[in-house]
């Protein structure tokens, strides 16, 4: 090294004429020096994935201003906004893994949010979601009145449905009148009401009803009933048994079962004929009642007597006017 430098030192001498220090070269040591460790490379990072969702309502139409949240796997907030004109709304940039998704408002007072759900964000790829929000149900009122007075009714059932679908059943309380809520498809659904039940003491409504209810929106449903026709009941029942029942009180006519019957005597006075009374013979036990036809045979025996009495009474007669005409001709004489 030192040689080195002394010829550069002559060299510049002869060419000048002069002294000057001009070094050709700088010095550097002869042994090589070992260059610096390399630096180590960064562990690439792995694609990140995308949520995209459209918003829309059940009859096609896109939602803007739906408000949407995404919290990642630890519940953290991952990304929140809402859709745009065309209904749209992405997150980008996400972490591969499963997040959850939340609707927040619909963005129009005619509509439901949807419940959560989970999201798969897998490497590199973008999932696409389409929500679909519902209508609020309509609210209806039902009542049931007389059809005259105007009065509600309790206990009527009626069946509330749209096209083939049945989907509410509504029965009046107490006060006449029942309220429920009925899940519409459109911005104006039309239904049709049936009663199955008809009030105590009414007629069931038979007519075809039908209404139209929006979303939200309240609406009454009103049915008239008839009061059931009464036919008022016969005056007198006909019936194959007598009217009159036969009583066993004695009267002018109808002796009792145990009195006697007074006959006249020959002499015209009336007297019991107990001799036939105590000669009956008793009906025996179990035997029918006794009839008019019994009293045949004594009505008979009292016929003759009378016959017999009247004779006798006859025969008297003549003989008191011929003993009156024998007594007046000896008189003459």
């Amino acid at each position: 090294m030192h040689a080195r430098l002394v010829r550069s030192a002559a060299v510049a001498v002869a060419a000048a004429g002069t002294l000057t220090w001009a070094p050709a070269a700088s010095a550097q040591p002869s042994e090589p020096t070992p260059s610096a460790p390399a630096a180590h490379a960064e562990t690439p990072a792995p694609d990140a994935g995308s949520v995209e969702i459209t918003a829309k309502d059940t009859a096609g139409d896109v939602l803007p201003g739906a408000a949407f949240l995404l919290l990642d796997s630890a519940g953290q907030e991952a990304g929140r906004g809402k859709t745009d004109a065309q209904g749209k709304l992405a997150f980008p940039d996400l972490e591969p893994g499963v997040y959850r998704l939340k609707e927040t408002a619909s963005g129009s007072p005619l509509h439901e949010v949807v419940a959560d759900q989970d999201v798969i964000v897998t490497p590199g790829a973008t999932t696409r979601l389409s929500i679909t929000d519902p209508f609020k149900a309509a609210k209806v009122l039902l009542q049931a009145k007389d059809d005259k007075s105007g009065k509600l009714l309790p206990g009527a059932t009626v069946n509330i449905g749209t096209g083939d679908s049945m989907l509410l059943t509504l029965t009046t309380g107490s006060k006449g009148t029942a309220s429920g809520e009925l899940p519409v498809s459109s911005r104006k659904t039309q239904f049709w009401v049936k009663e199955i039940k008809a009030p105590a003491g009414y007629d069931l409504y038979k007519p075809s009803k039908t209404f139209s209810a929006g979303p939200g929106a309240p609406v009454t449903v009103t049915v008239t009933n008839v009061k059931t026709a009464t036919t008022p009941p016969p005056t007198q029942k006909p019936t194959d048994r007598p009217t009159d029942k036969p009583s066993d009180k004695p009267s002018p006519s109808k002796p009792g079962k145990d009195e006697d019957v007074s006959v006249p005597s020959a002499s015209g006075t009336p007297t019991a004929d107990k001799t036939a009374s105590s000669t009956a013979a008793p009906a025996p036990a179990g035997s029918l009642a006794h009839t008019g036809a019994d009293a045949t045979p004594w009505l008979i025996g009292s016929a003759g007597v009378l016959i017999a009495a009247g004779g006798g009474a006859l025969i008297a007669a003549r003989r008191r006017r011929t003993d009156n005409s024998t007594d007046d001709g000896s008189s003459e004489s």
